[in-house]
């Protein structure tokens, strides 16, 4: 509201600025060339016609009329419009015309007699030209009303086009942040829902473990509760939650996993929306590793000034396993659409599957 407020306050002010030019000027000019008070007045008068007939058709006729579907009744109430000015600027330049040839002819008779040697018109005053066809006159009026109809009439519907095209990206953006914390929150009970199960696990096999596991999971939960809700964190941040995410999936893992990370020590630590990767670390340790035979888990991300290349490689489990969790897809799902919706056409997603490994491949460009 306050913004549309705004918004109209400039274009009257834009209208004002434009008005006070176009009758600033003729002011400027009489002064300089001595062009007396007639031009003015029939400047005046003729600019008075052509405002009125602006602004009746850009604030009446166009979006009573011409914006509510009713484009026939808005022609005929134009062309009605042109019609009467017609008639009220003959009146006007009856009246104009022998008001400046009355101002001639006092200033005739009150001149000295040995300046009576030929007409002239009045000092400072006009010639007053008259078509010698009545047909130009009509044509003249008409392409300068026809002008500022259809002048009038493209302005108010640039105008009502930027209007709509503000409140869909307004829409967009609502839409967006939306899905987005819709999808967010999706993320965040499925990641915490599994990480109490792997504490669950580990409480009865090594109670020091599970107390830092614990330690670990408050770390994560501040993360999500306090950083994660504002729509935007540091790259560093995003970092040490998942390094607190592995060192907590380090405390139940058995010597078949074989777990390899790697981080850039060095980096532009850049705004990035939070919990983008994440999904895809719990992917690949809910889905990808197995307590009964070898596995492994590669993880690495590389970063430039203005983009991040992330790397999620991991080991492909039997299909059985991967049964034994309907729900296996959530977070993977999640992240692509938050990424479409997020860097539409500036992110590559690749997913590479074969029966034995699973490899993701993410790079943005912010």
């Amino acid at each position: 509201m306050k913004k549309d407020s705004q918004n109209r306050i400039i274009k009257i002010i834009l209208h004002i600025l434009a008005w006070s030019i176009l009758l600033g000027l003729p002011l400027y000019s009489s002064r300089r060339f001595q062009l007396g008070n007639g031009f003015l007045l029939i400047f005046y008068t003729i600019a008075f016609i052509n405002g009125l007939i602006f602004y009746i058709n850009y604030l009446l006729l166009v979006p009573k009329l011409f914006f509510q579907k009713r484009k026939y009744k808005y022609y005929i109430s134009a062309l009605i419009l042109i019609i009467c000015f017609w008639f009220v600027a003959g009146i006007s330049s009856k009246f104009i015309f022998s008001h400046v040839a009355e101002e001639g002819r006092t200033e005739q008779i009150n001149r000295p007699p040995e300046e009576e040697i030929r007409p002239e018109p009045p000092k400072g005053g006009i010639m007053v030209v008259r078509y010698p066809f009545r047909g130009g006159h009509i044509l003249s009026y008409t392409g300068s009303s026809l002008f500022l109809i259809f002048f009038s009439l493209g302005l108010r519907v640039l105008e009502r086009q930027s209007k709509i095209e503000k409140m869909q990206e307004e829409m967009e953006r609502e839409k967006l942040n939306s899905e987005l914390a819709f999808l967010k929150n999706q993320i965040s009970p499925h990641f915490f829902f599994n990480t109490l199960n792997n504490i669950y696990s580990l409480i009865s096999i090594n109670a020091e473990d599970s107390q830092k596991a614990v330690l670990k999971l408050s770390k994560l939960m501040r993360y999500l509760l306090y950083e994660s809700e504002q729509g935007y964190t540091k790259l560093s941040s995003e970092i040490d939650f998942m390094r607190n995410y592995l060192d907590l999936m380090k405390l139940r893992m058995s010597d078949k996993i074989s777990l390899k990370v790697s981080f850039p020590e060095e980096y532009n630590d850049i705004n990035i929306p939070p919990l983008l990767f994440i999904p895809f670390i719990e992917n690949a340790f809910k889905h990808g590793i197995s307590y009964r035979e070898k596995s492994f888990v590669d993880i690495s991300m590389l970063t430039a000034e203005n983009s991040i290349n992330f790397r999620c490689f991991n080991s492909n489990v039997t299909k059985t396993e991967k049964s034994a969790d309907e729900h296996s897809g959530i977070g993977l799902e999640n992240v692509k659409k938050r990424l479409n919706l997020l860097f539409p056409g500036r992110h590559d997603l690749k997913v590479n599957e074969s029966d034995s490994t699973f490899e993701v491949l993410l790079n943005i460009n912010f």
